[in-house]
């Protein structure tokens, strides 16, 4: 279970960690209407009941009226992988207890069919959560935990020189004092990210504009193009 802010690269580290090992990265996006049973498979009756009455003969094999989930993927493959679950605290507060037997014994089973799905070789199984929802304390406990805390100014310093080689580093200091001046500002209902930070000095560097510009101003509370942010 990896927490943290958005935009500190929750996302990106499973896809660093399939790159590292060579392993396939199967992402299951979670959203406020995800169901847990989305990710094992869907039955589509409502289909198979309309081919039955059509006579069409997919409806004698109950197979193809079944989809697939991340979670039959992931167990399904010969290979081992990295499953990716990405922002769990979107969903409904009982997402992650509907999950907890599947992702502890790797396997579930599906009842239309009568057969079990089980992993032949155990996914790493990457969990991301921006921390706005409190997990089930039973799911915590069956998870390895790690929280990316939030880049300080001198490795988000860095981060803008991977992104844009050669920029001006005094326009690069006056930017990130206003962005971490802004993060600061109390009441935020959400601090601009590592990834808004970046596409604002893009904006900046586009438009030519100067890093005195973006010096505090007592009439202005925000500062150029702050839009990005």
């Amino acid at each position: 279970l990896v927490k943290g802010e958005p935009g500190t690269g929750k996302t990106e580290l499973a896809r660093q960690v399939a790159a590292a090992l060579g392993l396939e990265l199967i992402e299951w996006h979670v959203k406020s209407t995800t169901r847990a049973q989305q990710g094992l498979y869907e039955y589509d009756a409502v289909s198979r009941l309309r081919d039955s009455q059509l006579g069409d003969e997919r409806f004698n094999d109950i197979r193809n009226y079944i989809k697939r989930g991340k979670l039959w993927d992931a167990f399904a493959t010969a290979n081992k992988v990295v499953l990716l679950i990405d922002e769990i605290d979107k969903a409904d507060i009982e997402f992650p207890n509907d999950l907890l037997q599947e992702l502890d014994r790797m396997e579930f089973f599906v009842y239309e069919t009568g057969e079990t799905i089980r992993a032949e070789v155990r996914p790493i199984v990457i969990i991301t959560s921006n921390n706005e929802k409190e997990l089930p304390d039973a799911f915590l406990r069956r998870c390895f935990f790690h929280y990316i805390r939030f880049p300080d100014v001198d490795t988000l310093h860095r981060i803008v020189d991977v992104h844009y080689p050669g920029i001006k580093q005094n326009l690069v200091r006056a930017a990130l004092t206003q962005f971490y001046e802004i993060r600061d500002v109390p009441g935020l209902k959400k601090k601009p990210s590592t990834s808004e930070a970046l596409d604002w000095i893009r904006l900046l560097v586009a438009d030519d504009i100067a890093p005195e510009d973006l010096r505090a101003d007592p009439k202005n509370a925000l500062p150029k193009l702050h839009g990005a942010l």
